[in-house]
C-alpha cells in the first residue's frame, strides 16, 4: 500500500489503450485514503452559455486544471475536464498549494470572466466514510498523454457536497492571479463531418449498478465507434487553427494582468501568425514540426471519458445518434441509467500546452454551444439517490 499512497500513484498505474476498458473494473485502483479531490464548477453555467459565453465557460473549467498542475509543478495527476468545471486528485504533500490555486482561480474567474466559480477540497477518507469510493484508471491516448477515469461514486459525491456549500474553498483576495501558463484556445470551432456533434452523459440510476450499467456503457461506446475514428470530432490530420477576438482576449487575460495585456496580445498574434505560416508551407522550426503537432492534437484530446458515468462529445451520423438515443432511453425506462444529450453543429477545443516542443500537450473537447453543461441539465430517467454505482463497481 505504501507504493500507491505515494505522490506517484497515477504514474504507476497500468494503462489501457482501448476505451471500452472503462467498463472493466479490473482497470481501476482505489485512490489512497490520504489524497483529496479538488473540484470546481461555474455557478449557473447554462445561463452563461445561453448568454453566448460558452468559450469563457470552457476556459474557466480548464483553468482549474491548469492552475493546479502549474502550482504543483506536476502534470501527471488524475484529473477530468467537465466543460463548466473540473476535478483534480491531489496527493497529501500538495494539498496546501492546491487549495491556494483553487482560491486564486476563483478570484480570476470572477474578475476576468465575470462569472462565479465555486470550489471544494474533499478528502478521500471522508468520501469513503460516506459509503462511496474513488477508483481511478489510466487511459492512454498517445505515447505521452494519459487521462484519468474515475469510478466508485466518490467524485459525484464530492461534487454534490460542493454544491451544498460543504468543504468549500474561499476565493483569494481580489487581484490574486493563478498561474495559467500554457492555457489557450487557438483552434477554430470543429464542424461536424458526419452529421452532428453530440455531447452525451450517461450516469447510473439508483437501480443501475453493476453488470447492467457496464453492459450499457459497452454498447453505447460500440455504437459510437461504428463511425470514423470512433466518433472523434477531430480529423486524423488535426483541427484548423483559428484565433477569434474573444479567444485572444481570454488567453491574454489568463496570461497577463491589466496593463500588460496589449504586449501579450501582440505576442500571441505574432506566435499565431508564425504557426499558421509553418502549417501552410509545411515548414519546421527547430524541433517543432507542424504536421506532427496537429496529428498529436488529434490524438491527445479527451472526447471520451468516464467520471462516475460516461461522457462523450462525438461526431456521429443521424442513424448512429438515433441508435444511441434509443438504447439510452431503453436503459432509462428500465431504471439502469439517467442520461442527457445535447446536439450542436460543432465542437470547441481548449488546450493546456506547457511547451509546443513537447508532445505531452493536452486538449479538452466540449460541444461548442453548451456541450456537457446543457446535456447535464437534460438528464432524465429515474432520479438517483446517493451516487454509489459505477461501471467499475462490479
Amino acid at each position: 500500500m505504501a507504493e500507491i499512497s505515494s505522490d506517484t500513484f497515477f504514474s504507476t498505474l497500468p494503462v489501457f489503450v482501448e476505451f471500452e476498458g472503462v467498463a472493466d473494473g479490473g482497470n481501476y485502483q482505489p485512490l489512497p485514503d490520504n489524497w483529496a479531490l479538488a473540484t470546481a464548477d461555474i455557478v449557473d453555467s447554462t445561463g452563461a452559455i445561453e448568454a453566448g459565453n460558452y468559450k469563457s465557460v470552457n476556459m474557466a473549467g480548464a483553468s482549474v486544471i491548469s492552475a493546479i498542475l502549474n502550482a504543483l509543478g506536476q502534470h501527471d495527476l488524475p484529473f477530468v475536464f467537465g466543460g463548466d468545471g473540473a476535478l483534480v486528485a491531489i496527493p497529501p504533500s500538495a494539498r496546501g498549494k492546491a487549495q491556494e490555486a483553487l482560491a486564486a482561480v476563483q478570484s480570476w474567474v470572477a474578475e476576468e470572466l465575470q462569472m462565479t466559480m465555486r470550489a471544494a477540497l474533499v478528502t478521500v477518507s471522508d468520501i469513503r466514510a460516506a459509503g462511496v469510493d474513488v477508483r481511478v484508471a489510466r487511459f492512454q491516448v498517445s505515447e505521452g498523454v494519459s487521462y484519468a477515469m474515475f469510478a466508485g461514486g466518490g467524485a459525484s459525491w464530492a461534487e454534490a457536497r460542493m454544491k451544498e456549500g460543504l468543504y468549500a474553498v474561499a476565493p483569494a483576495a481580489p487581484g490574486t492571479r493563478p498561474d495559467l501558463s500554457g492555457l489557450s484556445c487557438r483552434w477554430n470551432p470543429i464542424k461536424s463531418r458526419h452529421g452532428e456533434i453530440v455531447s452525451i452523459i450517461a450516469v447510473p440510476s439508483t437501480a443501475g449498478s453493476g453488470l447492467a450499467f457496464q453492459n450499457l456503457i459497452t454498447e453505447v461506446v460500440t455504437l459510437a465507434a461504428s463511425g470514423e475514428r470512433d466518433g472523434h470530432p477531430v480529423a486524423a490530420e488535426g483541427p484548423q487553427l483559428g484565433l477569434s477576438r474573444t479567444g485572444l482576449d481570454t488567453e491574454a487575460r489568463a496570461a497577463a494582468p491589466k496593463g500588460r495585456r496589449l504586449r501579450q496580445k501582440i505576442f500571441i498574434i505574432a506566435q499565431y501568425i508564425l504557426t499558421v505560416t509553418l502549417f501552410r508551407f509545411g515548414m519546421t522550426l527547430g524541433r517543432f514540426d507542424p504536421k506532427v503537432y496537429r496529428s498529436d492534437v488529434a490524438q491527445n484530446t479527451d472526447f471520451r471519458k468516464f467520471d462516475d458515468g460516461l461522457k462523450m462529445t462525438i461526431d456521429v451520423s443521424e442513424i448512429q445518434l438515433k441508435r444511441i438515443a434509443a438504447r439510452l432511453e431503453e436503459a432509462a425506462v428500465a431504471g439502469i441509467c439517467r442520461y442527457g444529450l445535447h446536439r450542436q453543429d460543432s465542437a470547441l477545443m481548449t488546450c493546456i500546452v506547457p511547451t509546443p516542443l513537447s508532445r505531452t500537450h493536452m486538449h479538452f473537447i466540449d460541444g461548442a454551444s453548451g456541450g456537457y453543461a446543457v446535456a447535464a441539465s437534460h438528464l432524465k430517467g429515474r432520479p438517483a439517490a446517493l451516487p454509489n454505482a459505477s461501471a467499475a463497481s462490479a
